[in-house]
């Protein structure tokens, strides 16, 4: 072991500083570090039962796992202490030491002082231990590892101002004290009946018995000390629903929805399932430790249980409990096991039959969708036996919502669609304003034709997967040629138009070379003079950078170039005679259409030098 001595440690600057929004704006409730506590304990005996059962010698010397709640008027402490797994001196530092480490400046990022949001995001980051500093001025840690011997225990204090001292000290017991020194503003925690109304509040659900004392006096048993998803439904109300949620995911939102069942029969199970309110600050990382909470015949096994769940579904938070599962199997067996993959198929059935009666609720859907529905479109690449499903659960923003926060449904779609319509219709682009604003969709809007607008950095690969919904397929409006319902009676005359500018379609291909495909008439366009558009196999905008971003060589692809001949400026350049302004015209031309689409230029030096020589040629004509 490192120095066993006292060590002081100081807080890192940003680590200061959340500590002093934690104490003076985050917590409207001072009452929650209660919670905090008792819910850290209870979490430390769940891994010290899962480690006996490799181990069996951990829990040989005190066999029944439990938490303390003493209070000391006297002395002004509140002490909380659970015989569980324990941590070491390295653990001390890691976990104590360094508040969030995976996103201390993230979380600092989010927070706006705003109270009640903020507070949201202290389970997210997992530093609801320190909401002991809102009612102590001190706090002080004792801990020593099951697996440890007496004289490797720790002790961790500090005021959570700046500095923390760590030294090994004797424990003769395993499991973690944690005594807090009252502020003297916080008398209400040295009242006993204060305490275990908040206990029983908080943590009566909670799978071991918590007893509280009072100095030397005999200790009482506060909680039910049951599961809650073991009990019958019928006696359940959503209140403690709710706070067992708010147990299990350290989140001070209340949840949007739940789904409680016990499955019996040829497998025998009880799952409950929560859908957040608020996305997890980690939410994109697929790397991250995610998954439900298992319990074998309520002996628990593991808080990452990721076999239950598709990893789109990353989002719900719960406990599965199984009657049939071995008590010894490892998450490697579990993995194997035939029973994972029914019950697998019949959670992510029911997560779904929840987010479909959810999305009956327009105002709470809503909710859901801003927070986390992004990652359904995850499941519409991974989860082809769910794909109309979830089809039917994601929202879009179109030409028929005012902004990003108003969505629409495929249904929404189809029902409003003309009954000749032949396809959904979308436009992938790299912002919400080049979307509504792209060229593309200036006949659309002439003809009142609804499109749905995609600016998520999943959408091209997403649509690559959703391809067909409601009978009809989905059409990228960028891509190939465009024939909408009258596009049989416009075909002669824009074949007609093609033949009289071939001259002028041949000379602006002579200008770009290999930049494009070709140069053509398209029925796109009304207000705009020209817009690039893809072959129907070429890999997207999207879909390149991604592939150039993870270090690979994207296929080559070279779009065509659609040019609007009722427009003034390629009148002007069917007029233009002049070899080297019509050159500079016709390249003003296709990089206008490469900025339209949201992309960078390869010479913006070139391109201003060109655009300052026409306005300058302009500026001639008209001085002359």
């Amino acid at each position: 072991m490192e120095n066993g001595g006292p060590s002081t440690f100081a807080f890192q600057a940003e680590v200061k500083q959340l500590l002093h929004l934690m104490v003076h704006s985050l917590y409207s409730e001072r009452e929650i570090f209660l919670r905090e506590l008792i819910s850290n304990a209870s979490d430390a005996n769940d891994r010290l039962r899962f480690e006996s059962l490799a181990h069996p010698e951990l829990l040989a010397t005190d066999p029944e796992l439990g938490i303390r709640v003493t209070v000391d008027a006297e002395r002004r402490t509140l002490t909380v202490s659970d015989n569980g797994i324990g941590m070491s001196r390295e653990e001390v530092i890691d976990n104590l030491g360094t508040i969030a480490r995976s996103g201390t400046g993230q979380f600092l990022e989010r927070l706006t002082g705003d109270q009640r949001k903020d507070s949201q995001l202290i389970g997210q980051f997992g530093v609801g231990f320190y909401s002991a500093f809102i009612v102590a001025d001190e706090v002080t840690v004792r801990t020593r590892r099951a697996d440890a011997p007496a004289g490797a225990g720790v002790q961790w204090v500090s005021d959570g101002r700046g500095e923390y001292r760590v030294e090994t000290v004797e424990r003769q017991e395993r499991g973690t004290t944690v005594q807090l020194a009252l502020k003297a503003d916080a008398d209400e925690f040295l009242r006993p009946e204060r305490l275990k109304a908040l206990i029983r509040k908080y943590s009566d659900h909670i799978a071991f018995p918590v007893r509280f004392g009072e100095g030397g006096e005999q200790e009482e048993a506060v909680n039910r000390a049951k599961a809650l998803w073991a009990r019958p439904r019928a006696e359940i109300k959503d209140e403690e629903y709710v706070e067992f949620y708010k147990h299990l995911s350290h989140d001070t939102e209340d949840p949007l929805t739940w789904s409680h069942n016990r499955v019996e029969g040829k497998r025998e199970y009880t799952s409950l399932l929560y859908v957040p309110a608020v996305a997890p600050f980690d939410l994109w990382n697929r790397e991250a430790p995610k998954g439900v909470k298992l319990y074998v015949q309520r002996v628990f096994i593991t808080d990452q249980a990721t076999q239950f769940l598709p990893l789109y579904l990353r989002f719900v938070r719960g406990v599965v409990d199984s009657s049939e599962l071995a008590l010894n199997v490892s998450r490697e067996l579990l993995q194997q096991d035939e029973a994972i993959g029914a019950m697998r198929t019949a959670l992510t059935r029911r997560v779904l039959d929840m987010l479909e009666r959810l999305a009956e609720d327009g105002t709470k859907y809503e909710k859901f969708w801003s927070e986390l529905g992004a990652l359904l479109k995850e499941g519409l690449i991974e989860d082809l036996p769910n794909r109309d499903r979830l089809a039917s659960l994601v929202r879009f923003s179109t030409t028929k919502t005012a902004g990003e926060e108003q969505t629409r449904s495929l249904a929404q779609y189809l029902a409003d669609a003309k009954a000749e319509q032949a396809a959904i219709y979308y436009l992938i682009a790299e912002s919400p304003t080049a979307a509504r604003n792209s060229p593309h969709l200036e006949t659309f809007k002439e003809r009142g034709i609804e499109v749905l607008l995609l600016t998520d950095r999943l959408d091209e690969w997403v649509m690559q997967h959703l391809t067909e919904h409601g009978g009809k397929p989905l059409k990228d409006v960028r891509r190939g040629v465009l024939e909408l319902d009258d596009a049989a009676a416009a075909k002669p005359k824009a074949e007609e138009q093609d033949r009289e500018q071939q001259a002028l379609l041949k000379r602006v291909k002579q200008v770009l070379r290999e930049r494009v495909e070709e140069v053509r008439v398209g029925g796109r366009l009304r207000q705009s003079a020209a817009c690039l558009v893809l072959s129907e196999h070429d890999l997207g905008y999207q879909m390149r950078e991604m592939l150039a971003a993870a270090g690979h060589k994207p296929p080559a692809a070279v779009p065509s170039l659609e040019l609007n001949l009722e427009h003034a400026l390629v009148k002007r350049l069917d007029a233009e005679s002049d070899p080297a302004r019509f050159e500079r015209l016709a390249l003003l031309l296709f990089e206008q259409a490469v900025l339209a689409e949201g992309r960078q230029l390869d010479d913006p030096a070139a391109f201003v030098a060109r655009l300052n020589e026409l306005l300058a040629d302009l500026g001639g004509q008209v001085g002359a």
